[in-house]
């Protein structure tokens, strides 16, 4: 059976958080911070249970209506981008292993050593059951996209940055993502990146799959905008990958959102390749643009099994991520037939 690196519309056990505290980032205005967390939260838990961590648990707790779908686990973290931190689980074998890959935070641009800690805590703590095997190369789940069957999208600038993984060249880079996640096939792109992403490209925040023969991708309409030419360049790409099958993808196109800015005037990376997929919903972040309805209609005949929950998250792209990044689905204990 080898490895398998399952997709995220996989049956989910759960899905893994973190919420903002006062020694993160979001200290400066902790308050504001916690509405989007909720919300993506109570979201989640109104049908399959939650891991939420978190510095205080009852304190945490006081914050939601409904509390019977969320553990909270008390554990110290640097940040809330679980989705970089948490476990890439697969199934080995037809048994489900939590890979504990290096998290470093973003090729060393912030203390992340708490975090790198996180999936090693869940598993000795017995709040992930499971195979556990720490892999001795960076990789944050942000910077992978997978179908299930094998093929891996992901970016050149981000895998293949110097930051991450130097002394690995991409040969062998794509020899160890193999072994690890049991792929057969890997898809580079090499064009496309947000203003204001720290992340050096993650795949999350600009192509998704959909379903095994569907990617989702963003673009640019405005020749004015500095997106416009590299989000060209990056269709084309896509335009020229093939399925396994040897069939060209279903490529849906994605707006990109009007161009949002904090105080400093740094351009935020606002995009709706960020959305979530769970067991019964589709999580989608909006940031208050008249793009923001038809993308959600879009979502929804994208989706037509799924509710679509449209969440405003025009706080969380302040710190850089947006609602993807904020979370980590955990697959089923049972591999899908």
């Amino acid at each position: 059976m080898g490895v398998i690196f399952p997709a995220e519309w996989h049956r989910q056990e759960s899905v893994l958080m973190a919420f903002p505290h006062e020694k993160s980032d979001w200290a400066k205005d902790l308050g504001a911070a916690l509405t989007p967390f909720v919300r993506i939260a109570s979201s989640i838990a109104w049908n399959q249970p939650l891991l939420l961590l978190c510095d205080d648990a009852v304190k945490t707790k006081e914050l939601f209506c409904d509390t019977r779908n969320i553990t909270f686990v008390e554990l110290p973290t640097n940040d809330t981008w679980t989705r970089d931190y948490g476990p890439i689980t697969v199934y080995d074998n037809g048994e489900r292993k939590f890979l504990d890959f290096i998290f470093d935070g973003w090729g060393g641009k912030y203390e992340a050593a708490l975090d790198d800690a996180v999936t090693r805590h869940l598993v000795e703590r017995g709040y992930l059951y499971g195979g556990y095997e720490r892999i001795e190369m960076v990789l944050e789940g942000g910077s992978v996209e997978t179908d299930g069957l094998g093929t891996l999208l992901t970016t050149a600038s981000c895998l293949l940055n110097p930051n991450r993984n130097p002394e690995m060249a991409k040969e062998a880079i794509e020899e160890r993502l193999r072994e690890t996640l049991g792929v057969s096939r890997i898809l580079w792109l090499h064009h496309g990146k947000l203003e204001g992403d720290d992340t050096d490209g993650h795949i999350d925040t600009l192509a998704r799959f959909v379903d095994e023969r569907t990617i989702a991708y963003v673009t640019c309409d405005d020749p004015l905008d500095p997106h416009y030419e590299p989000l060209k360049e990056m269709q084309k790409e896509l335009e020229s990958f093939k399925t396994p099958g040897g069939d060209p993808y279903r490529l849906v196109p994605l707006p990109l959102p009007e161009a949002i800015h904090d105080e400093t005037g740094r351009r935020l990376p606002a995009t709706y390749a960020n959305f979530l997929i769970t067991n019964h919903t589709l999580l989608l972040p909006v940031y208050g643009d008249r793009r923001d309805k038809e993308t959600a209609e879009l979502f929804r005949r994208l989706f037509p099994g799924r509710e679509v929950i449209p969440i405003d998250c025009r706080k969380l792209i302040e710190e850089g991520g947006s609602l993807h990044c904020s979370t980590m689905q955990i697959p089923s204990y049972y591999q899908a037939t």
